[in-house]
């Protein structure tokens, strides 16, 4: 009967040093596509993504009378703005994602 607890030591490349149950196999490399990742959106959802900050600046006309929503929503169209222009520009480094 096997033992629970015995391992063995495995070198996974591009991966850490795993731990591996005597009789099992190491994992090996799987592609995003087969666990639900297709990659980014690309241009179009770059430019869908402008839909929420209008919407979301939308709530600024409203019956409340205070300013504190008023605050918060212009923090949160601004980070969202912050955002859009990070990742432009960070598409223009050699990093960049394709």
């Amino acid at each position: 009967m096997q033992r629970v607890s015995d391992t063995q030591r495995v070198n996974q490349p591009g991966r850490e040093e795993g731990l591996v149950r005597v009789g099992e196999h190491p994992v090996e490399h799987e592609r995003p596509e087969e666990w639900g990742w297709h990659g980014e959106m690309g241009k179009w959802g770059r430019r869908l993504a402008i839909i929420p900050i209008l919407f979301t600046a939308a709530y600024l006309v409203g019956n409340h009378e205070g300013r504190m929503e008023d605050i918060w929503l212009i923090g949160t169209v601004a980070l969202m703005i912050l955002i859009l222009v990070w990742d432009r520009f960070r598409r223009k480094n050699a990093w960049r994602s394709h």
